[in-house]
Order: C-alpha cells, then sequence, then structure tokens
C-alpha cells in the first residue's frame, strides 16, 4: 500500500485579495481536499480522484472553469478540460464546450475512446450522447464583468479570476492512489475576452500530463504553457532520472529567463509533491495524508516548494 498524495490548484497570477483574500479562497481548498482525500481509504484509482477533485473544482463560483467561467468576447461560455492517467498513459480531453456542468466529465468518458480529443461540436454531441442535463454555468459577476467590458470594446486582453490578472484561470488536480497510480487533470474557462476558437492549453500534454514516472498540471497563461510545453518537459524530466524539486527547479528557471508567466503542480511515483511558479501567486493546497498545506503565502516571484 503506497500513502496517497493529492495536490490541487485554483489559478495562478499576481494577487487574490480582490475575490476575498486568502482566507475565503484557502476555505474553499481545503473544503476539496477534505472532501476527496478521504476517497482514496476506498481504493478508488487516482484517475476517479481526479476527476471527482476537478468536478469540486469546477462546482466552486470562486474559479475560473464550470461554475464561474469567464465569458469570451461574444458573451459565450466555452469550457475545455484535460485528464491524463499516467497508468495507460492516455490522454483525452475536450476542447470549449458549452452548455454543461463539468467538462471534466466528458475528458473522463473519452479515456477509453479511439477518439480522444474532441472540440465544440464533437464534445456537445457527445454530452447528448451521456445524457448530460444541460446547464448554464453563467453567475452575475461574469455577466457583469462581460458587460462592462464590452462598453470598453474588449481592450482588457482578459477577465478578472481569482489571481488577477485574469489570463490565470484554470483548476487542475493531480492525485498519487494507494496503489501508487498517477494522473493529472485540468478544466478552464478560458482567459476571457477572447477571440473565438481560441484553445488553452488545459486540454493538451503542455497542460496537463502523466505518466508512472510523474503528474503534472499547470496553470497560468496558456500561450506560455505551450511554448514551454511545460508539463510533458517536467515529467520527461523525471523519468530522465532528475529528482521531481531538481525538474521543477531546472524547468521554472528556464521559463523565468523566457520571461514565462504561470504555475504548475505535480505527484512523483516516490509520493514527492511538488509545485512551482513564475508569477506571484499559485492557488495550490496539498494533503499528504498527515496534513494539508498550501502555497497562498509563499514570497513573490519565482518559486518551488516541494513536501
Amino acid at each position: 500500500m503506497v500513502q496517497p498524495k493529492l495536490i490541487i490548484h485554483g489559478g495562478a497570477g499576481s494577487s487574490i485579495h480582490s475575490k476575498g483574500g486568502i482566507d475565503q479562497v484557502r476555505k474553499a481548498l481545503y473544503g476539496v481536499l477534505e472532501k476527496v482525500y478521504p476517497l482514496f481509504e476506498q481504493g478508488i484509482s487516482a484517475t476517479d480522484i481526479v476527476v471527482e477533485g476537478c468536478r469540486h473544482l469546477e462546482d466552486e463560483p470562486l474559479f475560473n472553469a464550470g461554475t464561474g467561467s469567464v465569458l469570451q468576447s461574444d458573451g459565450q461560455i466555452r469550457m475545455s478540460a484535460g485528464l491524463m492517467n499516467g497508468s495507460t498513459q492516455s490522454f483525452s480531453g475536450v476542447i470549449n464546450v458549452s452548455r454543461v456542468k463539468n467538462p471534466i466529465d466528458l475528458a473522463q468518458a473519452l479515456q477509453e475512446s479511439m477518439d480522444r480529443i474532441l472540440s465544440d461540436q464533437g464534445a456537445a454531441e457527445l454530452a447528448r450522447e451521456l445524457q448530460l442535463p444541460i446547464y448554464n454555468p453563467l453567475i452575475d459577476r461574469r455577466l457583469n464583468e462581460w458587460m462592462e467590458e464590452r462598453q470598453h470594446n474588449f481592450t482588457r486582453e482578459m477577465a478578472n479570476v481569482v489571481a488577477e490578472p485574469a489570463r490565470m484561470g484554470t483548476i487542475g488536480v493531480v492525485a498519487l492512489d494507494t496503489a501508487g497510480r498517477l494522473a493529472a487533470g485540468t478544466s478552464t474557462g478560458g482567459k476571457g475576452f477572447e477571440r473565438i476558437g481560441r484553445v488553452s492549453d488545459s486540454p493538451m500534454p503542455a497542460g496537463n500530463y502523466a505518466t508512472s514516472e510523474a503528474a503534472v498540471s499547470c496553470t497560468g497563461i496558456g500561450e506560455d504553457i505551450i511554448d514551454e510545453c511545460f508539463a510533458a518537459r517536467l515529467v520527461v524530466r523525471v523519468a530522465d532520472g532528475l529528482s521531481l524539486k531538481d525538474a521543477l527547479d531546472r524547468s521554472f528557471a528556464e521559463a523565468t529567463v523566457r520571461k514565462r508567466d504561470f504555475g504548475a503542480i505535480a505527484i512523483d511515483a516516490a509520493g514527492q509533491i511538488g509545485l512551482g511558479k513564475t508569477c506571484d501567486v499559485i492557488v495550490a493546497a496539498y494533503h499528504d495524508g498527515e496534513k494539508i498545506g498550501d502555497s497562498l503565502e509563499m514570497e513573490k516571484g519565482t518559486q518551488v516548494l516541494v513536501v
């Protein structure tokens, strides 16, 4: 029996004070950990744990995924999600799906499909096949945000999320289960006000990747994460023999030199929990089986933490 490990995130950026501050964000993150971590005792797989964790985070309006997702430039919500089973090394995802409560459910349904990544129309058809109820994830705060920005002809690059500026809005979960299996899942409402059709890093191996050696979920500026191919690069470095800390240190040092703006959470096969960031804040929390901790008071700038 392996001691299970769990780490989650709800975005990254420069501040969390405009959304209720550290206490509110910490309460939301810890609430998810306290609901999901006990499921390990039932022998539930890492992949299913990740899906359950993502559902809870998608249902929390504080975060930019599922309920509370930002609106794109045309006033529509389009969400994306990715899921990877490290044991089977199977990636699945959906891109720019609308009118569902939990995009991660669609990603899960595609895990054993011959066609494992679907975009808008295909994802909508899958939702109908699964008989998922139609759901409107829009909340008043997001609508007011969009209406205000419309008056300025969408001059802002993105909407506001938990960690300002808004381009950082994503949720993610990484898990190691009692059988030593790893998995990662990531879900997002996008950056807000973006061009129709824009695709985030969440449904790509660049932003969400897992093997039997390590699993990673990213959050931040999607384009920066894609340019670094960060999640896959980090996992490969661990597979090639670097410790999780060394892999995080090296990868974030490189990203800093290239002036990237994002964060990531990770777990390796030995049970090391890690996170890192180039931005000021990464909204993350973890459960190592004995204690719960978080990243909310880390120093600004590039930092790496391994527990």
